[in-house]
């Protein structure tokens, strides 16, 4: 963590290697097995107690250390983040041919800034399932792009720009008709099968291809795809690798990073957090150190979650769009995010441990807060806390650009938010 070139580069590759949830998770289970962690089968028995372990379920992944003599009464210190992000998911009978161009039939996926995702190369990733539902990973490299129309075709474009989400997201692939070319077909390929029809189902999102980089002063910019919220997962699983090697970690509380899926749609789902998954597997950890609900009950009372999820730097461009007081500005420290509706879960005691996690990691924080005439966004905060009742505070790198294909963080901000995780699993506070 004291290196942050090597932090900001180890973000890059993970950024580079997720290009959909399902890379995400897939990453994530690569780096802790490697670090020596368990991947558990969900529908196996889970007789180990102590340890260190993870599991997949789609497109999220828990991993978890159980210290040498914990008891089923111990605390959970959860970090809470999510593997998706907005973008567009890859429809069925996606071959589309119109107007002598090949095009890829795509649906809105959350609630990406569209004209950001213009006129650049795009890949399609994720998994495809085969009919005897083996599950492949797969992606393209740069393969599609959504062409804006030019300048000389519309010359309001500069006055006010308006896209239909169905009309004009429709990204070309090449020329020809629909005989000339087959998207599941060639996903088949990519996935090592003989012919399309052996697919029976897809998950596939686009993802910009451009590579993450460093400019500015100092370098000390970072633009890349997809930091709302791999910033956050990378933290996670990074401080859970590191912090449970320490020498003064404390014993007395069972680490665990929690990266849900489709947190951009609401987190409704089976893998996401309003889901059963965090649920099932705490449960599951309570009843191998051979506790029960009450038991775990009590563990929860004093378990604590961190929901880490990008949130906004001020903009130079739009101030009146912030609080006219709480300014968080990129480069001075990860936020503290407060909102008196609780779309985020952080109260007195959480802004106190807040406080005492980043005086351990010896870095420096801000607040965030919404200004009252701009609706304000919601995190897997509240919906953990509501869920299971465990006490939750919201925080996050500050990040302009936010859901555009790229967005742009500060490099001081993510080397303390790593910094932070690890001080949060060690039980510094």
């Amino acid at each position: 963590m004291a290196d942050s070139t090597a932090y900001i580069d180890d973000l890059a590759s993970f950024v580079t290697a997720s290009p959909s949830s399902y890379h995400a998770a897939a990453e994530v289970a690569r780096r802790l097995r490697a670090a020596g962690f368990e991947q558990l089968d969900e529908s196996a028995d889970w007789a180990g107690a102590t340890g260190r372990y993870l599991v997949v379920r789609d497109g999220a992944v828990l991993a978890w250390v159980v210290p040498e003599g914990a008891d089923a009464s111990a605390p959970f210190r959860i970090l809470g983040a999510h593997t998706d992000s907005p973008g567009f998911k890859l429809k069925p009978q996606p071959t589309v041919a119109a107007q002598g161009w090949l095009q890829a039939g795509v649906e809105v996926y959350g609630g990406p800034l569209l004209n950001s995702w213009l006129d650049r190369e795009l890949e399609l990733a994720g998994r495809v399932v085969t009919v005897a539902g083996e599950e492949i990973l797969v992606r393209t490299g740069p393969f599609l792009r959504i062409p804006q129309l030019a300048i000389h075709l519309d010359r309001d474009a500069n006055a006010g720009l308006t896209l239909d989400r169905q009309r004009h997201t429709m990204p070309v692939f090449g020329v020809g008709d629909r005989g000339d070319a087959d998207l599941v077909g060639i996903l088949a390929g990519l996935a090592g099968l003989t012919s399309g029809d052996e697919i029976a189902g897809f998950d596939i999102v686009t993802a910009d291809t451009a590579s993450p980089a460093r400019f500015g002063l100092d370098r000390a910019l970072f633009a890349s795809g997809r930091l709302d919220n791999l910033s956050s997962v990378h933290a996670g699983v990074t401080a859970l690798i590191e912090s449970t090697g320490r020498p003064d970690a404390r014993a007395g509380h069972i680490s665990m990073l929690a990266a849900f899926d489709h947190e951009e749609l609401g987190s409704e789902s089976r893998s996401g957090a309003s889901g059963p998954l965090l649920d099932d597997v705490t449960a599951r950890i309570t009843a191998a150190l051979g506790g029960t609900p009450a038991t775990r009950a009590r563990a929860f009372a004093a378990s604590w979650c961190l929901s880490s999820d990008a949130g906004h730097s001020v903009h130079p461009n739009y101030p009146e769009k912030h609080d006219p007081v709480n300014h968080p500005v990129a480069g001075d420290g990860p936020m503290l995010k407060i909102n008196a509706n609780q779309r985020y879960a952080t109260d007195a005691h959480g802004a106190a441990l807040w406080r005492r996690l980043t005086e351990a990691a010896g870095v420096r924080a801000q607040e965030f807060v919404s200004n009252n005439t701009v609706p304000c966004g919601s995190t897997i905060g509240p919906l953990t806390a509501t869920r299971l009742g465990l006490r939750t505070v919201d925080v996050g790198v500050p990040l302009l650009s936010m859901h555009s294909a790229r967005e742009l963080a500060h490099v001081d901000d993510l080397v303390a938010l790593g910094a932070v995780a690890r001080e949060f699993f060690a039980g510094a506070a």
